[in-house]
């Protein structure tokens, strides 16, 4: 009975306005990002992508994991020397030692991440419930001494027992911390799972929650805006969706997922967008797909003849916002699926000037290029070969 009215109450809130100055994004580019498997970030390149993260307006970054010492180390103090606007927060395990590296870096904030669940527990700590519960008393306590802010990340939470999930987030509250870092840490969750456990968690509890989403089941951003919905305020995100497997929640999809279909604008430089996602390839190593939502090459590229005529009558028929927004732009391109109109919407913007029976005449012989080639034409392409049309005439 609680699971069917909790669904109902999703489905009631999805048309509540929530306030978009309660949301904030904690960007884990530099930490989990850098996770990916084969990435490794050079300290400039943190350093650049840090500036870039508060530069469109990111309320916090997590800037790696101090305990690592040496460049790690290294590349921390020089993030937060810069004097960003955003909040820095550092990655810790619940360890004393690790807080004392993240104090001496001078981060305003701390990550402290334990494993919640029992395969965890017995499996990769070999430890206790108690134990667990104990370790995060004592590194909060420990960091709240320092007045630092603390997230307490359950680790795999998607997997902890429900009972246990709320032990452990009144533990990390009554201890002192400000939020509670929900970690899906295997991408298990799904919309409404996700709605009625971070629910639970808010009710009972009262605690401020982060949603740490992995994408392996490709429900990364779903789950995110599920956890807003259910009373989330903190979302981590990752450029690109970088991170380890399948990666993270997008940080770019999120925010334009949130500002067009949920009506929460965070007030970000969107413009900014490609830029941002195109550093973040480079230094990872990781190209953008073509088709990858919102800052995918292809987004705002034209081809199919009927789509070309709806975007000339009113762009809005198939964009929904200005990829100037995202530092795109529209392209009409010529291949297999093009006609008349496409065409001579395509001339004209070259600069030529053909009557019908000559782009017609045109239109058979670009089209079967394409075809041979099994791709659409270059620009240069489609010049040559109207040069080639005028001098044959």
């Amino acid at each position: 009975m609680r699971g069917i009215n909790l669904l109902t109450e999703f489905s009631q809130k999805a048309g509540e306005k929530i306030d978009a100055k309660s949301i904030k994004i904690d960007d884990t580019s530099l930490r989990d990002g850098e996770q990916t498997a084969g990435v490794v970030f050079a300290n400039e390149e943190k350093l650049h992508i840090a500036k870039m993260l508060d530069d469109v307006g990111v309320h916090q970054i997590e800037v790696g994991i101090p305990a690592m010492g040496g460049d790690e180390k290294e590349a921390i103090k020089k993030i937060v020397s810069k004097g960003l606007n955003c909040s820095l927060l550092a990655w810790n395990r619940a360890v004393i030692s690790d807080i004392k590296d993240s104090i001496d870096c001078g981060v305003d904030s701390v990550a402290i991440s334990i494993s919640s669940s029992d395969i965890h527990i017995e499996q990769k700590l070999r430890k206790t419930r108690e134990w667990v519960l104990e370790s995060v008393r004592n590194t909060v306590d420990y960091a709240k001494k320092y007045n630092l802010y603390v997230s307490v990340n359950a680790e795999d939470a998607s997997r902890t027992d429900m009972e246990f999930l709320l032990q452990f987030a009144r533990n990390a509250r009554d201890a002192g911390a400000d939020r509670l870092r929900y970690c899906d840490t295997l991408g298990i969750m799904d919309p409404f799972e996700t709605f009625m456990r971070i629910k639970t968690i808010r009710d009972i509890i009262g605690i401020d929650v982060e949603m740490h989403m992995h994408n392996d089941f490709g429900m990364a951003i779903a789950n995110s805006i599920a956890g807003i919905k259910a009373g989330a305020k903190y979302v981590n995100t990752t450029i690109n969706g970088l991170g380890e497997r399948a990666g993270n929640a997008a940080f770019e999809e999120l925010v334009m997922a949130l500002k067009y279909i949920e009506d929460i604008d965070l007030g970000f430089n969107t413009k900014k967008f490609r830029g941002l996602s195109e550093y973040a390839a480079i230094a990872s190593d990781r190209i953008i797909p073509a088709w990858k939502p919102i800052v995918g090459a292809n987004i705002f590229v034209f081809e199919t003849e009927n789509r070309v005529k709806l975007y000339a009558a009113n762009h809005r028929n198939y964009e929904l916002y200005d990829p100037e927004d995202v530092g795109l732009d529209t392209k009409i391109i010529i291949g297999k699926y093009s006609g008349m109109f496409s065409l001579r919407y395509k001339l004209k913007s070259m600069g030529y000037n053909f009557e019908e029976k000559q782009i017609a005449e045109l239109l058979d012989i670009v089209v079967n290029k394409a075809i041979s080639l099994k791709r659409s034409l270059f620009d240069s392409e489609i010049t040559e070969t109207c040069e080639s049309y005028i001098k044959s005439s």
